[in-house]
């Protein structure tokens, strides 16, 4: 966490959370989410109003991603100053970007350990690394199915749905408030 985000909380240590208003897809991308995306639906739904700006500008995503974590309710958010906003996840709390050579990487740029590899019923792979569980990127699926192959990890299976309980992690903090 960056020291001045450390020094607001510090000075502001009241400021209400704030929910619904960003979302991490599928691919790691992370988007701004206003009252007209928040009315369109639920970040989930794959509309794609619902799911609103996309945020491109490189150093709001870097201190975006500086500041990404959890709570201890498997609620993921960004400190944004002495705020805390929660997290709209349209699937997993982390996406893996997977190397030729097995390393993995989040979309926040952490190294991770795998630990266990999931699929679930579409056919969606998951990586359970000391960081949590995440969702390989589909442009890494290959790298993934030659480490399969090669018997370097083998695959459980798993439910979509069922993925939060069994994970620890809350895709709509809002739903949960």
């Amino acid at each position: 966490m960056d020291d001045l985000v450390r020094q607001a909380m510090a000075k502001w240590p009241n400021v209400p959370d704030c929910y619904g208003w960003l979302g991490l897809d599928a691919r790691g991308r992370w988007y701004m989410r206003d009252d007209a995306a928040q009315q369109a639906g639920a970040f989930q739904s794959g509309q794609m109003q619902a799911k609103g700006s996309h945020v491109d500008h490189e150093k709001l995503k870097a201190f975006i991603e500086r500041n990404y974590a959890s709570d201890e309710l498997g609620r993921w958010y960004f400190q944004n100053g002495p705020q805390r906003v929660f997290v709209e996840l349209e699937n997993t709390p982390w996406v893996w970007r997977v190397g030729s050579d097995g390393a993995v990487q989040s979309h926040t740029g952490l190294a991770a350990k795998v630990q266990s590899v999931w699929q679930d019923e579409q056919g969606h792979v998951y990586l359970l690394t000391e960081l949590g569980l995440g969702l390989v990127h589909t442009q890494d699926v290959a790298c993934i199915a030659e480490a399969l192959e090669y018997k370097a990890w083998t695959v459980q299976d798993c439910h979509w749905a069922n993925l939060p309980a069994q994970f620890g992690f809350v895709r709509s903090p809002a739903v949960r408030r």
